[in-house]
């Protein structure tokens, strides 16, 4: 699932120049200029942060944050100030501010990191501008990709290194087809042509051998046991391509000439890919199919199956089962779990909109196998996380992306009605809107379309299969049901009505899940599960598993949906997923405006 990408509301953007108004004699630009480090606290999740302060030769101060855990790199601050030894600056692009109390020596800066709640951040520098000017680059400096191959998974790796002061060398390692970015890398050593480090976090070393062209490393990873490890110097560019030049808009009946021209080099670069593209346009619907997929091939949606949860959780309120604000606690089963001795606990409502505190996976989330990493975590594991865990949650909680939460939103609705998951989901909005071709189990027909997923190393990937955390990421479905499923949010007035059952109470749950909650990730808005974008009004949710990625989108202005499936788990940090570029160069080209190409 994808869920990684809303661990914080922090975004990319350029790096702009900020000129130094005020600054006060004692603590000058150039005693701050050089390296910062820190770390926020979210939840039970922390986040490194590196802060780079440069001073030109105008005098003015550049200002680049890091935040390792998510692979962004040079996010740029604006407004700097530093006023006696009062510091601060801002984030536009995240509405972010910091500001801080700079000490005595000039070493630390104590302050306040607010981005919708305030949170303490301390930073300490780890590098003056001199230590930097004093830095030799390593012949290993630079991004290194590799495929790391045990039994059936298969990991793309990314290393990242580059030279620091004292002669030493700092690393970071990204594992993208498990959704995790900047894992530290210690002990990094370069001597002759071997290098070696250590990465703590996940108990594993390497120790590998530079070729006589300084473009590969061949070693050994170990990790329990030792696994051959080879990577390449990665010199690819991530920057994607400028956008086309706008044209006048395509109207969709003549949107399939202009895709096929956009897949034709995507196909060619891999054969085995296979997408499909939905697009419903005022009423009207096509779908396109490019590679090995066909119209009707399934696909794992991932995270998307958290709207279906959403909905049913919206169904059941609009029934009388439940209610929003009710604790998750009284839905399950009793002696589960205790009130909390004060303060608020976990309700309903906190689960759907990712405002629960909760981590984004249970501690003893611990699978027998990686290719199916969700197969074996039983109602039984996670109700004995919540009793050791608790169902207390922070007095004002962030929007912290949680795959636990909704797995506990699914369990707790499936223990109210008595009903597995999977049928409860089918009998309260599946039948109900004629989506027969979306499922947790397949039949064998269907079976025969699901196409085959492939991790982003393009190899081949196991499917995944749910117990108690279905509620996350369960579902497998094709993009015609996803139109379905996106029509009936654009128009459920148009929904046959019925006296009794799901579908009486359908309209006006679709309506309630589409309202706007809590804030969301930015400056953007949550619904029942589904991200609003602040700028467009556009709901839209994606999902991962270890071979398919999967986004769905609706906009009520130009009464429009998108759905593309792909059979691939496709993560590069810098570079937004395939569906998320099919998903901008079908909405430019309808619009009229500039269209960025699929390809990168």
């Amino acid at each position: 699932m994808a869920g990684y990408k809303w661990l914080s509301a922090v975004c990319m953007f350029v790096v702009v120049s900020c000129s130094m108004p005020g600054f006060a004699q004692q603590i000058g630009s150039e005693k701050l200029a050089g390296d910062w480090s820190g770390s926020l606290s979210v939840g039970e999740t922390s986040l490194p942060l590196v802060l780079h302060l440069r001073v030109g030769t105008d005098g003015k101060l550049t200002v680049a944050l890091d935040s390792p855990a998510q692979g962004a790199t040079g996010l740029a601050g604006a407004n700097v100030e530093l006023n006696a030894s009062n510091f601060r600056f801002d984030v536009p692009s995240v509405h972010g501010t910091y500001s801080g109390m700079v000490s005595a020596d000039g070493k630390t800066i104590s302050g306040t990191w607010s981005q919708g709640k305030p949170l303490p951040l301390v930073l300490k520098q780890t590098a003056s501008a001199a230590d930097l000017a004093q830095v030799k680059a390593s012949p290993v400096d630079g991004d290194w990709a590799g495929v790391l191959r045990a039994g059936e998974v298969s990991l793309s790796l990314v290393l990242h290194l580059h030279a620091a002061p004292g002669g030493k060398i700092e690393g970071s390692l990204d594992s993208l087809d498990q959704g995790s970015t900047g894992i530290a890398c210690d002990n990094v050593t370069f001597e002759g042509q071997k290098l070696t480090f250590d990465v703590p976090a996940v108990r594993g070393n390497y120790a590998g051998t530079l070729s006589s062209d300084g473009n590969k490393l061949s070693g050994t990873w170990t990790q329990g046991s030792p696994l051959p490890l080879e990577l390449t110097r990665e010199t690819k560019h991530t920057r994607l391509a400028e956008p086309a030049s706008a044209g006048p808009p395509v109207a969709l009946k003549d949107l399939q000439p202009v895709l096929d021209r956009e897949f034709e080099p995507v196909v060619r670069a891999w054969p085995e890919g296979g997408t499909v593209v939905g697009v419903l346009d005022h009423g009207g619907r096509k779908i396109f199919s490019y590679g090995t997929a066909k119209p009707d091939s399934i696909f794992e949606i991932g995270s998307v199956t958290k709207t279906f949860t959403a909905l049913t959780l919206a169904q059941m309120v609009q029934q009388g089962a439940v209610t929003l604000d009710e604790p998750v606690r009284q839905l399950l089963p009793p002696g589960t779990v205790a009130k909390p001795a004060s303060g608020p606990e976990i309700a309903l409502l906190d689960l759907a909109t990712q405002h629960s505190g909760l981590p984004r996976l249970p501690g003893n989330l611990t699978p027998k196998s990686q290719a199916d990493p969700y197969a074996d975590y039983t109602s039984d594991k996670l109700y004995d996380y919540l009793a050791k865990r608790g169902v207390g949650r922070p007095e004002k909680p962030d929007f912290l992306y949680s795959n636990l939460g909704f797995g506990l939103l699914g369990q707790a609705l499936a223990e109210k009605e008595r009903f597995p998951f999977d049928v409860l989901i089918k009998q309260q909005v599946l039948m109900p809107l004629g989506m027969n071709d979306t499922a947790v189990a397949l039949s064998p027909s269907q079976q025969e379309r699901l196409i085959q997923g492939y991790s982003g190393a393009h190899d081949k990937a196991h499917v995944w299969n749910f117990q108690a955390m279905a509620g996350a990421g369960a579902l497998r479905s094709t993009a015609d049901d996803l139109l379905t499923y996106c029509e009936a949010y654009l128009h459920p007035e148009k929904l046959a009505t019925a006296a009794t059952g799901p579908a009486s109470t359908l309209a006006a749950a679709l309506r309630m899940t589409e309202q706007p909650q809590a804030d969301g990730p930015g400056n953007n808005k949550v619904a029942l599960a589904w991200l609003i974008r602040s700028d467009t009004g556009v709901h839209w949710h994606d999902g991962g598993t270890s071979g398919y990625s999967s986004l769905v989108m609706f906009d009520p202005k130009p009464d429009r949906a998108i759905v593309v499936l792909y059979n691939c788990l496709d993560l590069t940090p810098g570079i937004p997923q395939l569906v998320d570029r099919v998903a901008a160069n079908v909405t430019a080209l309808m619009d009229g405006k500039p269209v960025p190409p699929i390809e990168n």
